[in-house]
């Protein structure tokens, strides 16, 4: 028997989820409408990653029930035998059986995909119209959610000088607790496969679980168009974790835990009938169902201490969805889950670039931080005439280094106006000449970075400077195809050079041989790490750690024998971090639970100076100061909504919890953090309280304001503080931009007249969502959308359609002529009424089409 167990990314990055199309037209019998699953970026490649591959979801949905999971249950119990979770997850899955079983009495044969019992009670599978009309109306269904698509959270490079490597350049994790290995503590690594033959892993990676062919191990696996080509993304996060006796004594961060390598991601098939790595979000819920239960058997006893989710749903930072509600169940059953930040940069002022499961309340979301203390940069001078307009070290973005000084002239490229930034034919004039040979190419840094840099490359330019945003040394990877200097210069002197080519003035660029230099950069938030806030309104990322440069495990073994080393930058790189830092603390502190554990760790983080709350949540990683810490809070994070006008107020409970050994009495304050402080009226109660040791107790926070404040969102912490111990704080923010303008900018039937039909049914097209452009993309996504059917009198007939969780997009649904309940309708006049939620506060959206049934 136990207790419960103490045991502006960019626009055109955003704008390609505004343009991408998800088509699903009913085909089969039925009637209703549903949709396939969100957009995808299909272009972007960015500074992190590879490039995102169109996927198709097909009629992929995750079907949620209210009966409770095993986590939901024990949530409510205070004791739980190996029984008693076997019986629980048995109930859960005949009540899945009992929903199919309704299903097939209507002659709709679902066979799920993955059926969930431990972390949320529901399953996924591909759900034709009328099915998921049908299942809208059990009793028994929560809800209807979209599957998405994933994908690994780093970009992963060739090791060269592994003299750079040694301890203390910044390109190891340098996450340590003096005394502890994180041995007796297990890893979930949901990822791609593992190679566990390498000898960095010294056998510390277990065989594990395949989701995503179902194969006896969670190897890693060769493409099977390219054998050449192998997963190697789980590799690397684990010899992160686990990793040891590498070159100049390189290693891991918990070299004792054990890593269960949980293969959700891998060689899939994408749109274009190729394979790409990528993971769907009903895979990853697998996975962590599975994390929880290791062998299987219904008891969630034997649950890894920590899960570390290795890939991200861009820009999916959704509080509510089935991957936010499986982080939590995961919780419940004391596992605790890391998840990354995402690479897709800064966005709006509100919402915008975190990835999913990272909005997650549960989840333990990590941004990413430069920890290299040299970086390879070039002197770049620009002259226009004799006047120098800029001369500066700046950081070389690829591998190549001039050998000695070039003197080159200025080019550009035709046009730099697509989605990805300019194509090898735009560095071609009309005749067919190159425009750069020779030359130095210049390219703005919007949409993708390496395929620009690569188009210039081809066309014959010497070098490429690319102009706008600050990006970090070695953010272009180590690409073959960049085989010349690539740097990124800032926008104001570039584009002074350029005004004064354009008007015949002699301008040029230097740049000097390649040396090591000082990163000033060192221990700040870096360009690409995706910030907050979660669609719920609370702070994300949670914390940061170093991700950039690390030093790692690769896949296989090098000509002469040896094993492949990498270097790897990314939020999951950050993350993997994080695990393996819970690792050692759990270790250190078996008594404290997974809840406890994640806010010790992000509580304690130590803040940056000068660097947004809303990049770096409560700090940098601070081990130590995590192992010696006395509280815990639950939420780690809280989000006080957006402002609605003089009367609002808003008001949040935050539990705090004694993990000390001895009684202690405690301040509370919340405490601004920007100019907005005058504005802001907080009522803490109680502001002071005496817990016990191993109790908990609440406290209440409101808000008030006195005046409209200046900012989009006001932050701040609420400070925890124990007489003769560390401060915990605990980020908060609070918004206050309203966009004007309809989550439902087109709504279109195609015919506006058509006979019913289940093979040909008319398609509804709808653009929801928006992308709103207020210092960087704003994404408001669409919380729920409902189609209601009624006929020409205004009698409801029935809800067709109700889908969560939409990012801005096109979506179509097939619409057959039935009712939900699957009967025909009678010839006549009839109204498809919209209604879309935003994800906080606001009046929902409503659009009218009218139709006609012959």
């Amino acid at each position: 028997m136990r207790t419960r167990r103490l045991l502006d990314r960019r626009i055109a990055a955003l704008g390609a989820i505004a343009v991408a199309t998800v088509l699903l037209v009913g085909a089969t019998s039925g009637g209703g409408a549903t949709k396939a699953g969100p957009p995808q970026p299909v272009t972007w490649r960015g500074l992190v990653g590879g490039e995102r591959a169109q996927v198709p979801i097909g009629q992929r949905m995750i079907v949620v029930l209210k009966t409770p999971s095993v986590a939901m249950r024990l949530a409510t119990h205070r004791y739980a035998t190996e029984a008693d979770e076997r019986r629980w997850t048995t109930q859960a899955y005949a009540v899945q059986q009992q929903v199919l079983t309704i299903l097939a009495t209507h002659g709709l044969g679902v066979r799920p995909d993955h059926s969930y019992t431990r972390v949320l009670n529901g399953f996924a599978a591909a759900l034709d119209p009328r099915a998921v009309a049908l299942l809208q109306s059990d009793p028994e269904v929560k809800g209807i959610y979209p599957v998405r698509i994933a994908f690994p959270a780093s970009l992963s490079t060739k090791l060269l000088e592994r003299k750079e490597f040694a301890a203390g350049q910044g390109r190891r994790p340098d996450v340590e607790l003096p005394g502890f290995d994180g041995r007796g503590v297990t890893i979930a690594l949901l990822d791609t496969g593992v190679d566990r033959s390498q000898p960095y892993l010294r056998g510390r990676v277990q065989p594990g679980i395949d989701l995503v062919d179902k194969g006896e191990n969670a190897d890693a696996r060769s493409s099977p168009q390219d054998p050449s080509r192998r997963e190697r993304h789980g590799t690397e996060l684990a010899g992160l974790l686990v990793g040891g006796g590498g070159p100049g004594g390189l290693h891991g961060v918990a070299t004792g835990a054990s890593v269960l390598p949980i293969r959700v991601a891998g060689w899939q098939p994408d749109a274009e009938g190729k394979y790409a790595v990528y993971a769907r979000s009903d895979q990853l819920i697998a996975g962590l169902d599975r994390a929880v239960d290791p062998n299987g058997d219904g008891d969630s006893h034997d649950a890894a201490r920590v899960a570390l989710v290795g890939v991200a749903e861009p820009y999916a930072a959704f509080a509510d969805s089935p991957e936010a509600m499986a982080v939590e169940g995961a919780l419940a059953l004391d596992t605790m889950v890391v998840a990354a930040a995402g690479n897709d940069a800064r966005a709006g002022p509100l919402f915008g670039s975190v990835s999913g499961p990272g909005g997650a309340p549960g989840a333990l979301t990590v941004g990413a931080t430069d920890g290299r203390v040299a970086t390879p940069s070039v002197r770049v001078v620009l002259r226009r005439g004799l006047e120098v307009l800029l001369d500066r070290m700046l950081p070389l973005l690829g591998s190549i280094a001039p050998a000695r000084a070039l003197n080159l002239a200025v080019a550009t490229p035709r046009s730099t106006t697509g989605a990805s930034g300019p194509r090898v034919i735009d560095f071609f004039d009309r005749r067919g000449l190159s425009l750069v040979a020779g030359r130095a190419a210049f390219v703005p840094t919007h949409g993708d970075p390496v395929a620009a840099a690569t188009a210039a490359v081809r066309a014959g330019a010497t070098a490429v400077i690319l102009y706008g945003e600050s990006l970090p040394a070695g953010a272009l990877g180590l690409s073959d195809e960049i085989g010349v200097p690539v740097v990124a210069v800032p926008a104001g002197p570039t584009l002074a050079v350029l005004a004064a080519r354009d008007l015949g003035t002699d301008v040029g660029v230097s740049i000097g041989p390649g040396r090591n230099v000082r990163n000033r950069a060192r221990g700040t938030v870096v360009g690409f790490s995706a910030r907050g806030l979660a669609f719920d309104g609370s702070v994300k990322p949670d914390l940061a750690a170093a991700g950039v440069g690390l030093a790692t495990s690769d896949p296989g073994t090098s000509g002469d024998g040896e094993p492949m080393f990498a270097t790897v930058n990314g939020t999951s790189a950050a993350a993997a971090s994080v695990a393996g830092a819970a690792a050692l603390l759990a270790q250190a502190r078996p008594d404290v639970d997974g809840p406890a554990l994640k806010s010790l760790l992000a509580g304690f983080a130590r803040p940056t100076a000068g660097t947004s709350m809303l990049a770096q949540g409560a700090g940098v990683l601070d081990l130590g100061a995590s192992a010696t810490g006395e509280v815990a809070t639950q939420p780690t994070t809280l989000g006080f909504g957006t402002w609605e006008g003089p009367a609002w107020s808003s008001t949040r409970t935050l539990v705090v919890r004694n993990v000390s050994s001895r009684r202690l009495r405690l301040g509370v304050s919340a405490l601004p953090t920007g100019g907005e402080s005058e504005l802001l009226a907080f009522t803490v109660k109680p502001s002071h309280l005496t817990i016990r040791a191993g109790r908990s107790a609440e406290v209440t926070l409101r808000v008030r304001l006195a005046a409209v404040p200046r900012e989009a969102v006001a932050t701040g912490v609420i400070e925890v503080v124990p007489d003769g111990g560390q401060r915990l704080r605990v980020p908060w923010a609070i918004g206050f931009r309203h966009y004007a303008g309809t989550l439902l900018a087109r709504v279109r039937l195609r015919d506006e007249k058509f006979k019913p039909s289940d093979v040909t049914p008319t398609v509804l097209e709808i653009q929801a969502g928006r992308l709103v452009d207020d210092r960087g993309v704003q994404v408001q996504p669409v919380s729920r959308l409902d189609i209601l059917l009624y006929d020409a009198t205004g009698r409801f007939v029935g809800l067709l359609a109700r889908v969560r969780d939409l990012l801005p997009g096109s979506y179509s649904f097939g619409i057959t002529g039935r009712d939900p309940a699957g009967t025909k309708l009678e010839p006549g006049r009839y109204e498809l009424r919209l209604v879309a939620w935003p994800t906080l506060s606001g009046k929902p959206s409503r659009a009218l089409v009218r139709f006609e049934i012959e």
